[in-house]
């Protein structure tokens, strides 16, 4: 417990653990009233048909995604052969995650050195967060759907949770933290696994470990950390490796996409190329021709998906995935060399990258611009979430007919597309009441300012002695969560686009927790210049 709640107030206790039961009880009925179906759309396949075919008595096969979420799909489909298991697992590992965060909380509070006096804010704003967590529909919906966003918040906050309990112990309570490290280490892996757009973000809870390697002189604590953190790597990745070697949907996904998004930029790379005389990688002729179709199809699929990524003026999905356009057109021409099909998208990819880096550079800075815009899109701030369309596109998501030859063997799916037809046909809703919307409301209005004001306050630790030896601790950790942000976009913006909603709302739980850290560090850091009449103080006071 924080530090307030330790030191006999024992009805302050009780009351703190009415109101958590409380929130607790709510998050669950929240989650349980609703239908226990999942919500499919038409991107699972990949994560789902590995169970069903190996359920079904063929060879669990890579599919073009990691081997993570649709390994914890068939192990629940194993185990219950009920596809509602999905939507009750998930939903109790959101409330895990709702958990992971008061703990996470409560650990804060070691960052900064005295908290007696303002320990029951520390305590409310942890409980206001925790609120959000557990009750915004954003998350909830999330948890229905059979995708690994149904689990990400529970990694996060496993991940999140180690990492500062490591830090903690490692450089600031001066206790054991190698076990911490390596769960850190894991779940990060974990993260990059299950969602490849947190690979670079991933990268971040290494960070405090390789410090900690570097400084610790203890050779096997350093050797437990290292071999912990590399063995449960190869425990994660090598099966994925393993099975994905012949999968040519997961080798060819990456340079697809990196082509169909940056077409418009390829397509002025290729007609730079074409006008010049130097000499070109393809013959002159068949280039020509891909520019041509290419520019045609830009065209064609700006109009064709107008709601689709604003931000870039096209379709990469139509690009990518219609019968008539590019990616159809130039698979046909290469046939069955999909070496060289790869080989081209990422010679263009990388070609344009020298030709026009500055526009490449334009398109990052852009994409960056969409989430830090002046209300942040981590947020779901809708009064009505409708789960009827989700249903109703449930069932025709698996009516293709290359999936239904391996779902109708299956009879649990068969029952649960069934349930999925019949819920369609009614109003079913997700509904946040006005207290929840304007709280949500307020922190995606706040993110930049809050971000800002931590960057100002980080910078004043950094040059002024004595507010780094008060506060130093709680401004790195509240930018350190911020990071995390700043890395997720940066990946997907050099990948992919954020015009895609949830590369902006997976980022929900490490928003709101940098978020509501920024308050605490900015509240603290007012209070205390009030009490002491001036912002930096060389020393603590005497009491």
């Amino acid at each position: 417990m924080v530090r307030f709640l330790a030191s006999g107030k024992w009805l302050s206790k009780i009351l703190y653990w009415i109101v958590v039961a409380g929130l607790f009880a709510l998050a669950a009925w929240q989650r349980f009233s609703l239908p226990l179906d999942p919500i499919a759309d038409p991107d699972i396949w990949g994560y789902l048909s590995p169970a069903l075919k190996k359920l079904t008595g063929g060879a669990f096969i890579h599919n073009g995604r990691n081997f993570l979420y649709p390994g914890f799909l068939f192990l629940l489909l194993r185990l219950f052969g009920d596809f509602r298991a999905i939507t009750i697992t998930q939903h109790l590992l959101g409330l895990g995650a709702g958990g992971l965060l008061l703990l996470t909380w409560q650990r804060a509070a070691v960052f900064i050195g005295e908290t007696r006096r303002t320990g029951v804010l520390h305590c409310l704003l942890g409980l206001a967060a925790a609120a959000i967590c557990l009750t915004a529909g954003g998350p909830i919906n999330t948890e229905m759907q059979i995708r690994p966003e149904g689990i990400s918040a529970f990694l996060l906050g496993l991940n999140i949770y180690c990492t500062i309990e490591f830090i903690a112990r490692a450089f600031i309570i001066k206790r054991p933290a190698v076990a911490f490290g390596i769960f850190a280490g894991i779940t990060a892996g974990a993260l990059a696994s299950i969602k490849p757009s947190f690979a670079l973000m991933a990268v971040l809870p290494l960070a405090p470990l390789t410090v900690f390697v570097y400084r610790a002189r203890q050779w096997r604590k350093k050797f437990a950390l290292v071999g912990g953190v590399v063995l449960g790597g190869i425990v994660l990745f090598l099966p994925d490796y393993l099975l994905g070697r012949s999968d040519d949907l997961a080798a060819g996904f990456l340079p697809t996409t990196l082509f169909v998004v940056h077409a418009d930029l390829i397509r002025d790379q290729m007609a730079d190329e074409l006008r010049g005389e130097a000499d070109l990688p393809y013959k002159r002729e068949w280039l020509t021709s891909v520019h041509e179709k290419l520019a045609a199809e830009i065209t064609r699929s700006a109009a064709a998906e107008p709601w689709h990524y604003h931000s870039l003026g096209f379709s990469p999905d139509y690009l990518m995935s219609n019968e008539t356009s590019i990616n159809a057109n130039l698979a046909e021409y290469f046939g069955e060399d999909t070496g060289a099909f790869w080989k081209f998208y990422r010679s263009y990819y990388w070609r344009t990258w020298r030709g026009r880096p500055a526009a490449m550079l334009r398109k990052i800075g852009g994409q960056m611009a969409l989430f830090y815009s002046s209300r942040c899109p981590a947020y779901d701030r809708s009064k009505i979430i409708s789960l009827s369309d989700s249903y109703r596109l449930t069932g025709s998501s698996l009516h293709l007919p290359a999936y239904q030859s391996v779902w109708r063997n299956y009879p649990p799916a068969v029952e649960f597309l069934g349930r999925a037809n019949l819920l369609a046909q009614r109003t079913l809703t997700i509904e946040q009441p006005r207290l929840l919307r304007t709280m949500l409301t307020y922190l995606a209005d706040l993110y930049r300012p809050l971000l800002l004001t931590s960057i100002a306050l980080g910078l004043l630790a950094l040059f002024s002695p004595g507010y780094r030896a008060r506060f130093g601790w709680l401004a790195s950790l509240t930018l350190f969560l911020f990071s995390y942000n700043a890395a997720a976009c940066l990946e997907v913006a050099i990948v992919n686009s954020l015009d895609v909603w949830r590369y902006c709302t997976v980022q929900f739980y490490f928003t709101l927790l940098a978020e509501v850290l920024a308050v605490w560090l900015g509240l603290e850091t007012v209070i205390h210049w009030i009490r002491w009449g001036r912002p930096i103080q060389t020393s603590t006071p005497a009491e």
